[in-house]
């Protein structure tokens, strides 16, 4: 008999999935478009909740920015420091894939990946 995993196992199963194709990536979270975490993978402290909660601030205002501009559906955005970047994700519409980087990261690899991911988030939300 097979058991059936629950949508927070499939959520979480996602992200370690997501960590195991990309071990350099310094953490990675899903939350809802309202910005409440579902699954998160942070690591060194990393406050969840609030990083979901920016997240998904940020991809709210991303796609207010694309409505303006006529620049069709919102997929990703990214912020860029001088020691990392974090890319965070449409995932369908009741969720956000958020990805935290190190300068440097393969981001064909990582858009490939990410993108990915948050199409499994979308159908599993």
């Amino acid at each position: 008999m097979t058991a059936t995993l629950s949508k927070q196992d499939r959520l979480n199963a996602t992200l370690t999935s997501l960590r195991s194709a990309m071990p350099e990536l310094r953490g990675a979270l899903i939350a809802t478009v309202d910005g409440l975490p579902i699954a998160q993978a942070m690591g060194d402290g990393t406050d969840a909740n609030r990083v979901a909660a920016m997240a998904a601030t940020a991809l709210g205002l991303g796609k207010r920015i694309n409505d303006t501009l006529g620049s069709g559906t919102l997929s990703d955005m990214s912020v860029s420091g001088l020691n990392g970047q974090v890319y965070i994700y449409a995932a369908g519409s009741k969720g956000v894939l958020a990805v935290v980087t190190p300068p440097g990261v393969n981001l064909g690899l990582l858009h490939m990946e990410a993108r990915d991911t948050a199409e499994n988030v979308a159908n599993i939300l």
